[in-house]
């Protein structure tokens, strides 16, 4: 591991970094990950692996280099994640980094999957290619959290999505059910929805607000498995979780056990879970100690009829949550929380 990186050496990576993003919400469970080919001091190509199937991103940066004229042999690859090795959905990445002659491949964090986990490195090394490991290591952990908690524990990541008002409440039970957050906020609600690979909710949020839980007001390629925990079978059989033709788990009678779920949601490929009502569900996973991350949204409106969240400042600490930002969400106001 290089313990000192030039300035240029860190922009480039930051670069790949940027590339990565462009897959965010398409690529589960693979992760997101980004590369460029860097010759002479001037990127000549960028990748990033763009959907599940598709060309992983130093198979796109080879390509984006041939197409645009530019040879990759002599070139230098910064890699947000070690090449993978295997054959999958597509042929080994080391294998077009061999192939396309690069000399040096920088790579910002290794892979804990069982099928590369250091495998990549050592067979570029092997094949007398020079490898450094570590540039932005922080960064590229954070871009890739849930499926490096995913390699790690084998389930998913899970965040809470949690709407209040003034004073704490999630409901307001003197009118119908109904949305109490701006446009603005509720768009960024559903690019997090997207993000996730599974949203799930308790059977009162099911009976009380009768949700669709999908990705509607940006565009997706595909939607979340959603999730309703109702151990006495009491979900309205024409809601619109049962009837609207997408996937939803049901859990009833087969319920044991969040831990269990979790291990469940984890064998299916699930490496992030969205937990988005209602409090007693909310309660459950934080009592257990199962939430990785929580989004509070503070809204300015007040309700009259409140129903209390139970949730303070002092809640999330004893979960083992720390605050770790605010910014704003529309009208509204987002605290994360996370570990």
């Amino acid at each position: 591991m290089a313990s000192h990186w030039t300035e240029g050496e860190k922009e480039f990576m930051k670069r790949a970094l940027e590339v990565a993003e462009r897959g965010r919400g398409k690529v589960s469970p693979n992760p997101l990950v980004g590369c460029v080919l860097v010759k002479d001091g001037v990127i000549i190509a960028e990748g990033w692996h763009d959907h599940l199937g598709g060309l992983h991103a130093e198979q796109m940066a080879i390509h984006d280099a041939e197409s645009n004229g530019h040879s990759p042999n002599g070139a230098v690859a910064y890699v947000t994640l070690e090449p993978c090795n295997h054959f999958g959905r597509t042929p080994p990445c080391t294998e077009a980094l061999m192939w396309a002659g690069v000399k040096e491949v920088i790579v910002a964090h290794y892979d804990p999957n069982p099928t590369v986990r250091g495998k990549g490195i050592q067979v570029l090394q092997d094949a007398g290619i020079e490898v450094r490991q570590g540039l932005l290591e922080s960064d590229a952990s954070e871009q890739m959290r849930p499926f490096l908690h995913w390699c790690e524990h084998r389930r998913p990541q899970v965040t809470v999505k949690m709407a209040v008002d003034t004073n704490g409440s999630v409901d307001d039970r003197s009118i119908e059910a109904q949305r109490f957050t701006s446009d603005a906020c509720l768009d960024r609600v559903h690019m997090l929805r997207k993000e996730c690979d599974a949203v799930l909710v308790g059977v009162e949020t099911v009976v009380r607000d009768d949700p669709q839980l999908t990705v509607r007001r940006i565009p997706t390629e595909r939607q979340p498995l959603r999730i309703v925990l109702d151990p006495n079978n009491r979900t309205p059989a024409n809601s619109k979780l049962l009837t609207d033709g997408l996937e939803t788990l049901h859990m009833t009678e087969e319920f044991t056990s969040l831990p269990a779920l979790l291990n469940l949601l984890g064998d299916r490929d699930i490496q992030r879970l969205m937990v988005e009502g209602g409090p007693s569900t909310v309660a459950a996973f934080l009592d257990q100690g199962l939430v990785d991350e929580f989004y509070l949204i503070q809204s300015p409106v007040r309700h009259l009829e409140p129903v209390p969240s139970n949730i303070s400042a002092e809640r999330l600490s004893d979960a083992g949550l720390t605050h770790t930002s605010t910014e704003s969400w529309g009208e509204e106001t987002l605290h994360l929380w996370s570990k």
